[in-house]
């Protein structure tokens, strides 16, 4: 249990460390702050002409030890915490953990959500699975459970994006788009090809992350269906 000299020191760590440290330009796109709570609508559409639609909330529960250093929790109501710092080099995440996890599971390096500068041509690399991408036969279906993790390269392709969702009209927007190939048997007659994976994903002042389309498509292949999943912002609670 936390105590109270505890959380005195872990607070007044953040206070030293925010008032040394100019915020960087990412701060402002992807708030970290206690309080903030996102509302996302979210559409999945298949390949096999499913379509399902529902709703993603998110909770900034403020700074807290991890590991002996401040960082920021993130919760989402379907059970996933986060832990992100902040710092010259952008804002990042260290570690996750699901709801029945015991433990969280710490990033074996940074994962970046946005990295410094925020400039057109940014880039940097995390780790990705398979999110839609299925078997049209074998259990379980989802390719996720059974792939490796591959490389996404990510870069920042523009700064100034107009974007449209349900929460309202934003502008000055930065947008970035991230790039991957998962290696997979497809068909017996293609054999094994490259499946694409692609997230484009819009960044506002104030709210941050307004929108996110995920595209894993898998045309016609045999074995294989795919389809693309759209988060957009529907409501955002400031402090």
């Amino acid at each position: 249990m936390r105590t109270a000299a505890t959380t005195l020191r872990l607070l007044a760590a953040t206070a030293v460390a925010s008032a040394c440290t100019p915020k960087p330009p990412s701060a402002d796109l992807f708030p970290l702050e206690t309080g903030h709570r996102w509302t996302y609508r979210q559409v999945v559409e298949m390949e096999d002409n499913t379509r399902d639609v529902g709703s993603l909330v998110l909770h900034a529960l403020g700074p807290e030890d991890f590991e002996g250093k401040p960082a920021f929790h993130r919760r989402s109501d379907d059970g996933v915490h986060y832990w992100l710092r902040r710092d010259a080099g952008g804002v990042y995440r260290v570690a996750m953990r699901h709801e029945l996890d015991a433990e969280p599971a710490r990033d074996p390096a940074p994962r970046f959500v946005l990295k410094e500068p925020l400039a057109v041509g940014t880039e940097w690399q995390s780790s990705t699975v398979a999110y839609l991408l299925k078997r049209r036969q074998g259990f379980p279906p989802e390719i996720r459970h059974e792939g490796k993790p591959v490389m996404m390269r990510y870069e920042i392709e523009a700064l100034n994006e107009t974007v449209s969702v349900p929460a309202g009209r934003y502008e000055g927007c930065l947008r970035l788009r991230g790039h991957a190939t998962m290696r997979l048997y497809a068909d017996p007659v293609v054999g094994w090809r490259d499946m694409p994976l692609t997230t484009t994903e819009w960044y506002c002042r104030g709210p941050g992350l307004v929108k996110l389309e995920r595209d894993e498509p898998a045309t016609r292949m045999a074995y294989l269906t795919g389809g693309k999943l759209t988060l957009e912002l529907s409501r955002w609670d400031a402090p």
